[in-house]
């Protein structure tokens, strides 16, 4: 294989090994175009709405029961939140291709093709993937219009000079999300949930890592993307890792550059919140990236440039680490890896307990060393 095609020339990837996962179906079901939204159920409609615009969404509906965020780009919003009584997140939305991918899909998955509530407009077929997740793919959704973006600096480069007697004075105010990026799951099922997603979502591999010393036993965790043909896509839209238990473990928001990313930092940093891990550059995706913990302690990222792959490239391999999250910033926090002591990490502890206990996964002694070696690697 080419080293185009295998990451070869990137400074800790390379790679399959024969016989190893190839990273996609041969014959998908469907091909999904992008992440829609994200679904959530929160009982504070309000404080989720305070952090919302403390983090740079814009709401676009607000019920008694229901609040859609979104993002300055046009399309569907990025994130709906709806009244409960728990705080969880109840699963992702994808926007089909096409009108008859619904039917295709429907008549795969023996269901129907449903419509959704008039607030979101068009129609949805609903799937349970093997963790348990409910996943929408959605078509003819209300189109929201474009607002106002931020604008990114110019920057002096060396002897390129894009500003003359100019100052630079990045405003200290929320960074306006654009758009939905990726969603990262954990799965107790993670063979069984990524062939899922690339049998009947037609998504595509562009990074897995394994556990060090553990490759032969395959992969623990996938970078996926749309497959879009030649059109690149985020190098992922969707992101799994193995677990002991089935879990939302972050989602993603794009804001316009770095000075709007730290700026939106300090702002939401002045306004109260917690950030869990940044500012830094990630290696997988490339993305610079800045994370926080909202209201409710879902974990959220600010990033900004990003990769952008087509359907050419093949998954790259890499191992496991916790200093391997990123190329530069400061280490991974205890708080991002879920060690920090806490109502969370003891949640971890007893599903891990309860995991190695039971048989209907794929989380065992052998996966538990080596996602233990991960936050001291």
């Amino acid at each position: 294989m080419s080293a185009h095609h295998t990451h070869n020339d990137l400074h800790s990837e390379q790679g399959a090994r024969p016989g190893e996962h190839v990273g996609r179906s041969a014959d998908p079901v469907v091909k999904v175009r992008d992440l829609a939204w994200l679904e959530f159920q929160k009982p504070d409609l309000d404080g989720a709405e305070t952090f919302a615009h403390a983090f740079g969404f814009t709401t676009s509906h607000r019920s008694a029961h229901e609040l859609h965020l979104r993002g300055v780009l046009p399309g569907t919003p990025s994130v709906v939140v709806r009244k409960g009584p728990v705080s969880r997140f109840t699963g992702p939305a994808f926007l089909a291709a096409d009108d008859a991918d619904l039917l295709r899909l429907a008549d795969h998955l023996g269901t129907s093709v449903r419509p959704l509530p008039e607030t979101l407009g068009g129609l949805t077929v609903d799937a349970v993937e093997p963790s348990g997740t409910r996943v929408r793919v959605v078509t003819g959704c209300h189109r929201l219009p474009a607002l106002e973006r931020q604008t990114p600096l110019d920057h002096n480069a060396g002897p390129d000079l894009e500003r003359v007697n100019a100052p630079q004075r990045p405003a200290l105010e929320p960074a306006k999300v654009e758009r939905l990026g990726h969603v990262v799951l954990q799965t107790p099922r993670y063979a069984e949930a990524l062939d899922w997603y690339l049998d009947t979502l037609g998504l595509i591999v562009s990074d897995f890592l394994y556990y060090e010393g553990q490759r032969a036993k395959g992969p623990t965790m996938s970078f996926i993307r749309c497959d879009r043909g030649s059109e690149p896509a985020d190098h992922h839209t969707l992101a799994m890792t193995l677990g002991p238990r089935a879990r939302y473990v972050h989602s993603a928001y794009q804001v316009a550059d770095l000075d709007v990313l730290a700026a939106g930092g300090e702002y939401l940093k002045d306004a109260g919140f917690q950030r869990s891990w940044g500012i830094g550059r990630h290696i997988q995706g490339s993305q610079i990236f800045d994370y926080w913990r909202d209201d409710k302690g879902f974990l959220v990222e600010h990033f900004t440039d990003g990769d952008m792959f087509d359907s050419s490239l093949e998954p790259g391999w890499a191992p496991m680490t916790a200093s391997g999250l990123a190329q530069w910033g400061p280490p991974a926090s205890a708080d991002f890896l879920g060690v920090k002591p806490g109502k969370e990490s003891l949640a971890e502890a007893r599903s891990i307990l309860r995991a190695l206990r039971e048989s209907d996964n794929e989380f065992d002694l052998t996966r538990l060393r080596g996602l233990l070696k991960v936050a001291s690697t």
